[in-house]
């Protein structure tokens, strides 16, 4: 039987496809967390994670009371 990655590791994933393929291109605010679990039929704890795995790799940034957002490697502060 296949090991079944677990929900927020395929959020990640997806959500790291989508940036590739120009959905969220850099630099773009991702949609709420409420939006993503609706999208994803899942906790708010669970997206939660997958985003919070990204910033902590540097691949989006959270900006308090704002969103988050897709990294923009090219920006100056980077």
């Amino acid at each position: 039987m296949p090991y079944a990655q677990p929900l927020w590791r395929q959020i990640r994933d997806d959500l790291r496809a989508k940036i590739r393929t120009g959905i969220y291109p850099p630099g773009s605010k991702l949609p709420s967390v409420r939006l993503l679990s609706e999208e994803y039929n899942t906790s708010h704890m669970t997206v939660r994670r997958a985003l919070d795995t990204m910033i902590e790799l540097g691949e989006l940034v959270g900006r308090p009371g704002i969103g988050v957002f897709v990294v923009d490697a090219s920006a100056p502060d980077r």
